[in-house]
């Protein structure tokens, strides 16, 4: 061999390792094995898998059965049209609300490879289509389409409109997560994660609400004005291309067609330079950690609280309701669908005053497990407790932070029913069992975190107690709402009474009465249980240390 020849082979291995290597292929398969491999080693997790898999298929299956079935439909494209909408919105807001549940949705862990923004942007898009929700998008995407495509040019026009709906649904998830990474990352995002489960709960009411009086008021046909106006939003541009094809609108459809394409190309530029910004900007937490502290007192709001370890229980208490994830969302959820039940159900004229007690009782719940929030850390509040009088003023500073919040909000959700409904004479009655209840309950709440407290998991978004727990978990709560009934007996006894007798002129007797027997309550239940803590201090802190 001679000496060019033998130099020639001995660099071509060199060569061929620095070709460039496609990143499109290799983004699928590391897809692929973060899929298999998250399945590896758990049952459980391949099971809810699977099961995830399976549903999603029935649903889309269904789903696109009835939109297929739609076709011929006079108002076939008001319903798909907005249903591409509502993906869209789906695909974009989902990321927020659940940013662990892709690991490929964080850019910056690829961070310290030498990767280009543009390739690494089609990589991670033709990863982004692989899953149960692209799969689960794209058959809604082709029922949409087969809905609304008439003729030999709607059909070619529904095989483009399909793969556009679901790009754009999945470029769109990308940019915006890309763009909020860093929130997604922070005790911020972990508290959206949290409270993702309250927007679904009032996305569902809001639905529920407003197909009744949708179809109450002249069905389908009250949709087109939105829908005119939606068909020319990007991505739902795609299924609207489809339904001018079919109509013969080819110049609308060609504005679509570009539209889309054009919103397409922006939401890929808007995506490359936020993953060059995240790319080459350092992480602000250690440029936030050398800043200067600014000493912060206990001034304003909390100046007004008591002085000594009940001022201190409060405010503690408070703060963690302000910033401890669980304690939040615990918290928010109880404020947000007490208020939407009640109000909620007299939009719908079929409420009643007395619903404004289901507000009072989800406020009243979170005096169960007072411990359990404290976690390990309860040792500290542990050793200020000597005896029951020392825990007696302690359950009663969590009882008074429960209150300054539960007693208001009562009012507040019994004023807005009581407006929605014009029923001004039952608000009297309705005020005072609310806050007789809310007594009631803190009441039972405060002998519950006593003799059954648990641990409450500091992992997992919508885990709220350990294993082996839940047992005394739902004792504690389930058992304490029927004794708080019993507790309101005699209330609700009176309040019945004097509505079936038509003493309707001495049912305002039933707010100081209720005030009272709520103060009477909570009184009881303090001192009751009060001793019971100062006795099992040491078996309180086992059972709430164990998350």
């Amino acid at each position: 061999m001679t000496a060019p020849a033998a130099s020639a082979a001995a660099f071509a291995p060199a060569a061929v390792a620095a070709a460039p290597v496609p990143l499109t292929p290799v983004f699928v398969r590391l897809k692929l094995s973060l899929l298999r491999n998250g399945l590896k080693g758990s049952s459980k997790r391949k099971a809810v898998w699977i099961t995830t898999l399976v549903f999603a298929l029935v649903v889309a299956f269904f789903t696109t059965l009835g939109l297929a079935l739609l076709h011929g439909h006079a108002h076939a494209g008001t319903v798909v049209v907005l249903l591409a909408a509502i993906l869209a919105l789906s695909w974009t807001f989902m990321p927020l609300f659940f940013p662990t549940g892709d690991e490929t949705l964080d850019p910056s862990r690829l961070v310290m490879l030498p990767l280009r923004p543009r390739p690494l942007v089609r990589a991670l898009l033709a990863s982004s289509l692989v899953g149960i929700g692209p799969l689960f998008t794209l058959c809604l995407a082709a029922g949409s389409v087969i809905a609304v495509a008439r003729g030999a040019a709607g059909a070619v026009a529904a095989v483009v409109g399909a793969p556009l709906l679901l790009l754009g649904c999945v470029t769109l998830a990308r940019a915006v997560a890309t763009a909020n990474v860093r929130l997604l990352s922070s005790r911020r995002g972990r508290d959206l994660a949290l409270l993702s489960g309250l927007l679904i709960a009032v996305g569902a009411q809001v639905a529920n609400f407003a197909s009744q009086r949708l179809f109450e008021s002249g069905g389908l046909s009250r949709l087109e004005p939105a829908e005119a106006v939606v068909r020319w939003l990007p991505p739902a541009t795609a299924v609207g291309m489809v339904d001018s094809v079919s109509r013969g609108s080819y110049g609308v459809a060609a504005a679509q067609l570009a539209l889309t394409l054009g919103a397409l190309a922006l939401l890929m530029w808007f995506w490359e330079r936020s993953l060059t910004r995240l790319m080459v900007t350092p992480d602000g937490s250690t440029i936030a950690a050398s800043a200067p502290v600014k000493e912060r007192g206990a001034g304003g709001v909390w100046s007004l609280l008591p002085e000594g370890r009940t001022g201190a229980a409060v405010q503690r208490t408070l703060r963690y309701a302000v910033r401890d994830p669980k304690t939040k969302s615990a918290w928010v959820s109880a404020l947000a669908i007490g208020m939407i039940i009640p109000v909620f159900n007299a939009l719908q004229g079929s409420g009643s005053l007395y619903l404004a007690c289901f507000g009072a009782g989800m406020l009243g719940v979170q005096m169960y497990n007072q411990f359990g929030q404290d976690t390990s850390a309860f040792w500290m509040v542990a050793q200020t407790i000597s005896t029951p009088r020392d825990a007696y003023i302690e359950l009663r500073a969590r009882a008074l932070a429960l209150g300054l919040v539960a007693v208001p909000y009562t009012v507040l959700v019994t004023a807005v029913t009581a407006a929605l409904l014009g029923d001004w004479d039952t608000f009297p009655a309705a005020l005072g069992l609310a806050i007789a209840l809310v007594g009631a309950m803190m009441c039972t709440g405060a002998l519950a975190s006593a003799r059954f407290p648990y641990s409450i998991p500091t992992e997992g978004a919508f885990k709220n107690v350990v294993p082996g727990q839940a047992g005394l978990a739902w004792l504690g709560i389930f058992g304490g709402m029927a004794v708080s009934a019993l507790i309101c007996a005699p209330v609700i006894a009176l309040t019945v009474y004097l509505n079936v007798a038509d003493h309707h002129d001495l049912t305002w007797a039933l707010l100081p009465l209720g005030v009272a027997w709520g103060a009477l309550a909570t009184w009881a239940g303090l001192r009751l249980a009060a001793p019971t803590v100062a006795r099992k201090l040491p078996e309180i802190l086992h059972a709430v240390s164990k998350g």
